[in-house]
């Protein structure tokens, strides 16, 4: 059975082929000579046997199994030789010279585009020129002057600055290379949404990449985030804990923390499993046998029963009972200045009159 394998050439463009079965399989990274639309281009293989099928059954810009092309794929003429891969490294290298001819020739056609790469088919059969312009351009005249100048096909191709940064590389933010230009097999549209979703802070100097555009990983991280954020509880929303009622202030989702906040007792930080269970705990209720969790505090005074209970362990067999001495006494005394009170109020000395003012002989 032929093998199938994907080809990947300068910048991002690549294209599925066919070796024959008879001959010794590929491997990675080896250079090989394929048949295109127009001649013969030289390009590094990047996926052989089910994972190039893989690939080119999810589509791509040269083998879309989707689409079901009418045209097999082309086959791989043979192996690079070293003088094969000395004539594309030539062909690298002289490149950038014809980008800085191009930027001249688009000057004196004054041209508002800004010439972006430039790239030689192997057998320069074909040249191409990737530029960026905000407007359409009208390089009707620059492509016949371009044409006798080099003596080949000239294919003059418009790309946004999100491909420009995939064809030309770089440094991102995060301190790796672009993933346009690495691993990322397309770009897809990002918006600012996800951004909100993801609880980013909306600097377009945080969130932008070296295209000037929203970040790509905006677009594939956005399911995780999603997915995650699922399991912790939202911010800003009150929690009845064993610590009473908590509002939570943030969360960690790398983490696995929860920052939580209570009027009384202050803020805390939890982790996301024992959050859940203390939360299990609150909303089932004390088990059965067993005391609900009580925060620790300085013991209570005695209440007034158990310290007169206490005291009458101490007290004479013999002995009436306190309460009943005490209540005893005061009812004594209450009768006694009752009475003592009452007989003086009534003994009148001799020679008064009553209150009433009547008089007695």
């Amino acid at each position: 059975m032929p093998q199938t394998v994907e080809v990947r050439f300068k910048g991002t463009r690549r294209d599925f082929f066919v070796w024959p079965a008879d001959d010794e399989p590929l491997r990675l990274k080896e250079g090989v000579i394929v048949e295109v639309e127009r001649g013969r281009d030289f390009g590094w293989v990047s996926a052989v046997g089910d994972v190039a099928l893989k690939k080119c059954g999810d589509g791509c810009s040269g083998c879309d199994a989707k689409t079901a092309p009418a045209s097999a794929p082309r086959p791989v003429v043979r192996r690079a030789s070293q003088q094969d891969i000395k004539t594309a490294n030539e062909l690298r290298r002289i490149e950038e010279d014809i980008r800085r001819n191009v930027i001249e020739r688009v000057r004196s056609h004054n041209l508002t585009m800004k010439i972006s790469d430039a790239e030689w088919q192997w057998d320069r059969r074909k040249l191409s020129i990737f530029f960026t312009a905000e407007h359409r351009v009208d390089f009707r005249a620059l492509v016949r002057d371009l044409a006798s100048q080099f003596r080949t096909r000239i294919d003059l191709r418009q790309i946004g600055v999100r491909d420009e940064a995939a064809r030309l590389a770089g440094i991102g933010r995060c301190g790796r290379e672009y993933c346009c230009s690495t691993w990322l097999p397309e770009l897809s549209p990002v918006s600012l949404s996800l951004a909100k979703d993801q609880h980013l802070a909306l600097n377009p100097s945080q969130i932008s990449g070296g295209c000037g555009r929203l970040l790509c990983c905006l677009k594939y991280e956005h399911d995780f985030y999603v997915t995650t954020r699922k399991r912790f509880p939202k911010e800003g929303k009150d929690l009845l804990t064993e610590r009473g009622k908590e509002r939570v202030v943030a969360v960690d989702i790398f983490r696995e923390r929860v920052f939580l906040r209570s009027a009384d007792l202050g803020p805390r930080i939890v982790p996301l499993v024992a959050l859940q269970g203390e939360i299990e705990r609150v909303r089932r209720g004390p088990a059965a046998g067993t005391s609900p969790a009580v925060p620790a505090v300085s013991p209570a005074p005695a209440p007034p029963a158990a310290r007169a209970s206490d005291a009458t362990a101490d007290r004479p067999s013999d002995a009436p009972p306190p309460h009943e001495t005490a209540k005893g006494r005061r009812r004594v005394r209450g009768r006694g200045r009752g009475r003592g009170r009452g007989r003086r109020r009534g003994k009148r000395p001799p020679g008064s009159s009553p209150k009433n003012g009547n008089t007695s002989d």
